[in-house]
């Protein structure tokens, strides 16, 4: 799975070049911050990436969650927000079949 770090210093329309680069290629990518200024800087990475996509016709939807990690022995929560393109996210069972008329007399 790929995985963009992102920092509050981060640019924004790089991070969101790269998240839309790799939903183009993969259909999924994860983005990971810490800290209310990377979150920040994240969320607008991820709605400047889906006006990218919106231009190729891909939707994308963000499903946020929380992640430990490990940076120089400490513990540290993370939000983990997984972008993914909305079709990869259809099931069969989402699928509406053809409406079929029946004539009853």
């Amino acid at each position: 799975m790929d995985l963009v770090k992102v920092a509050a210093n981060s640019r924004s329309t790089s991070v969101a070049g790269a998240i839309a680069g790799i939903v183009r290629e993969k259909g999924r990518v994860d983005v990971q911050a810490i800290g209310a200024g990377a979150v920040n800087q994240a969320i607008k990475a991820i709605a400047i990436a889906r006006g990218y996509l919106d231009l190729d016709g891909i939707d994308i939807v963000c499903v946020p969650s929380f992640s430990e990690v490990l940076i120089d022995g400490k513990e540290r929560t993370a939000m983990r927000l997984g972008v993914e393109s909305a079709l990869s996210l259809r099931t069969p069972a989402d699928v509406v079949p053809e409406t079929v008329s029946q004539d009853i007399y």
